[in-house]
């Protein structure tokens, strides 16, 4: 059953002389309760004619903050049964760092549950067949998970590997381990990567997949992974729910170097 969220707000919280909108203010007040937890998940928010008397503002103001919720994953708009916080502070976020990618990737593979969608044999497309340095006629296998978090959709994965190391490993292994372990085992330890990072919008069906709003914000990391010969053996496209991973790196400053640009 789903209960009435306890919102604490009210006109007082609200700058009509400040320089942000009043339906950003509104959601940024609603953002942080959800975040901090003081308004759990399954709750349901106050409907929009209740705020807009509470808070004396119009309803598009106040619609347009409840949109604005939605698309960054905060919480579900269901006509008939109103607008229900998504977000659970409870479960944990995962960080990635640049140091010790690889690392780093196979304790994300222990931490976190991976659900096999999806594996074909197929030809690869010309910028996968260049990534991978395959020649002409060559197949890859594709490959299509979902990693779990507590429980919780985490990152929505595509992974073309090449066919002859793909031979190596069964199905019900790509359903129970990480693919830098299966590499291991096929003798091609992934020890090098290159990788692009960059925020999308959800598209429809990864959106579903990952239980968000269509147009939320994502973080996806394609990256192309190479074993000790220098050999490319993985080109994969993650993508992240933004609420559920953060990527951290360290910065350091050599000596007489020129910061003041930023």
């Amino acid at each position: 059953m789903i209960e009435d969220a306890q919102l604490v707000l009210s006109a007082k919280d609200l700058d009509e002389n400040s320089s942000v909108p009043l339906y950003q203010q509104i959601y940024a007040k609603i953002r942080q309760a959800i975040v901090s937890g003081d308004v759990p998940p399954q709750s349901r928010l106050p409907a929009e004619q209740e705020l807009v008397q509470r808070l004396g503002v119009s309803r598009i103001t106040v619609k347009r903050a409840f949109n604005e919720l939605a698309i960054a994953g905060l919480v579900r708009r269901y006509r008939g049964r109103g607008t229900v916080v998504t977000y659970d502070s409870s479960t944990p976020t995962v960080k990635g760092s640049f140091e010790n990618l690889i690392d780093g990737l196979k304790r994300m593979g222990l931490e976190t549950e991976v659900q096999l969608l999806d594996t074909e044999i197929v030809s690869p497309s010309p910028a996968i067949a260049e990534a991978l340095q395959l020649g002409r006629g060559a197949s890859v296998q594709r490959i299509v998970r979902l990693r779990r978090l507590a429980d919780e959709p985490f990152s929505y994965l595509v992974t073309y590997v090449p066919e002859d190391i793909a031979e190596t490993y069964t199905e019900d292994d790509l359903a129970s381990a990480s693919l830098i372990a299966l590499l291991e085992q096929a003798g091609h330890r992934p020890c090098e990567a290159t990788q692009t990072i960059t925020a999308v919008p959800a598209e429809p069906a990864v959106a579903a997949v990952l239980g968000v709003t269509t147009g939320s914000p994502l973080l996806r990391i394609h990256r192309i992974m190479r074993d000790e010969a220098g050999r490319p053996v993985q080109d994969i496209t993650a993508t992240y729910r933004a609420d559920r991973f953060q990527y951290e790196m360290r910065l350091t400053r050599e000596k007489n170097a020129d910061w003041t640009a930023e």
